[in-house]
């Protein structure tokens, strides 16, 4: 689920049912949101998809066990810690910058915006 779409999903994965975190993803993206699901303490379920055509590319539903979870608040609430026990942004769990900064990002961060974060910039 993109974090753009609220909307909560419940579905069966691999025969368990669980809250769609992700449909439609490729293998790198299901890698990642597995990693950084496992490393917060939730149970993580991948499937793959069913093909229409051969020639197209594989990808996978990623859900989770907790029925209650869902990304969007827990991603915009700062629910969810990396490895190294920084908060996920929604510019990290979107995979637009693996560089973390503290949860006032959206007063400066824009999608492919390519200028560096200058603190003096911004009145906080």
């Amino acid at each position: 689920m993109a974090l753009n779409k609220g909307k909560h999903i419940v579905e069966e994965v691999n025969g368990v049912r669980c809250t769609i975190v992700e449909k439609g993803i490729d293998g790198k993206r299901a890698a990642f949101l597995k990693e950084l699901l496992e490393h917060n303490q939730f149970e993580v379920h991948l499937q793959e998809d069913k093909k229409e055509d051969d020639s197209a590319p594989a990808t996978m539903t990623l859900g989770v066990t907790d029925l209650v979870f869902n990304p969007v608040i827990a991603v915009y609430q700062m629910r969810l810690k990396t490895r190294d026990s920084k908060k996920v942004s929604p510019a990290f769990w979107n995979q637009w910058s693996k560089k973390q900064v503290d949860n006032r990002y959206w007063r400066y961060y824009r999608k492919g915006d390519t200028h560096e974060f200058n603190a003096e910039e911004f009145i906080w």
